[in-house]
C-alpha cells in the first residue's frame, strides 16, 4: 500500500514538472548563470582545490533553489487532499524520491557544464559521480524535511537557509574530502570509509523525515 502511494505521488510530480517547467527551467538557468560567471571571474587562475569549492557551493545553492519549493508551492487545500488520499509517510517518501531525482538530473548536467568552461581536475571519475550521487541524495533529503518545516512559517527561505547549514555541514566536510581525493587521484577503496559515512548520514536523515513528518504533517 505504502509503495503504491508513493509510487503514484512521485508519478504525479513527475507530470506536473514535465507540464509546467517553470522549476527544472530557473534552477538550470540559475546553475548555468553561476557557472557562466565562475568561468569569467576564474578561469585563469583557478586550481584543483578552488575547483573542487566552487562546484560545490553552486551544488549547495541549486539543492537549496530546488528543493526549497517542494511545499511551498503545495496549497493548504491541496495539502489537505493529500491528508485524505495518502499517508504521511508516503507523501514524505515520495518528496525525498523526487527530489532526489531532480538532484541527480542537476548535478549531472552541472558536472558537465562546469567541466566544458571550468576545465576538469577530475582523475578518478568513479569516485567523483558516486559522491556526487550520494551528495544529492543527501541534500534532498535533509532540505525536504527542512522545506516541510519552513513550510508552516511566513518566512520559509530565511528559515531554510537557517536550518540547512548546520546540518548539511557534515555531507559538506565528508563530500568535499572525497571529492579533493578523486582530483588527486584516491581510489574508491581508499575512501570506502567516507562513502560509507554520506551512506548512512543519508539512511539517518531519511529514517527521522519517515518517523517525524507524520507529526508535523497532523497539525
Amino acid at each position: 500500500m505504502l509503495f503504491e502511494e508513493v509510487k503514484y505521488l512521485v508519478s504525479k510530480d513527475v507530470r506536473l514538472e514535465l507540464k509546467q517547467r517553470y522549476a527544472f527551467n530557473g534552477i538550470l538557468l540559475y546553475v548555468v548563470s553561476t557557472i557562466f560567471v565562475c568561468y569569467l571571474s576564474f578561469s585563469r587562475i583557478i586550481e584543483g582545490d578552488t575547483w573542487n569549492a566552487l562546484f560545490w557551493i553552486i551544488m549547495l545553492f541549486a539543492a537549496v533553489n530546488a528543493v526549497s519549493k517542494s511545499f511551498v508551492q503545495e496549497s493548504i487545500n491541496r495539502q489537505l487532499y493529500y491528508y485524505t488520499l495518502a499517508s504521511p509517510q508516503a507523501i514524505i517518501l515520495s518528496k525525498v524520491i523526487y527530489n532526489t531525482l531532480l538532484m541527480w538530473i542537476l548535478s549531472v548536467l552541472c558536472l558537465g557544464v562546469f567541466s566544458a568552461l571550468m576545465g576538469s581536475f577530475i582523475t578518478n571519475y568513479l569516485l567523483f559521480t558516486v559522491a556526487l550521487l550520494f551528495g544529492s541524495m543527501g541534500f534532498s533529503a535533509v532540505l525536504t524535511m527542512i522545506a516541510a518545516i519552513a513550510s508552516r512559517t511566513n518566512n520559509n527561505f530565511a528559515l531554510m537557509a537557517i536550518l540547512s547549514f548546520p546540518i548539511l555541514l557534515p555531507f559538506l566536510l565528508v563530500l568535499m574530502q572525497v571529492s579533493n581525493s578523486a582530483i588527486s587521484g584516491g581510489t574508491l577503496e581508499e575512501n570506502a570509509r567516507y562513502i560509507a559515512a554520506v551512506f548512512v548520514l543519508d539512511g539517518i536523515v531519511i529514517a527521522l523525515a519517515f518517523v517525524l513528518f507524520p507529526y508535523l504533517w497532523r497539525d
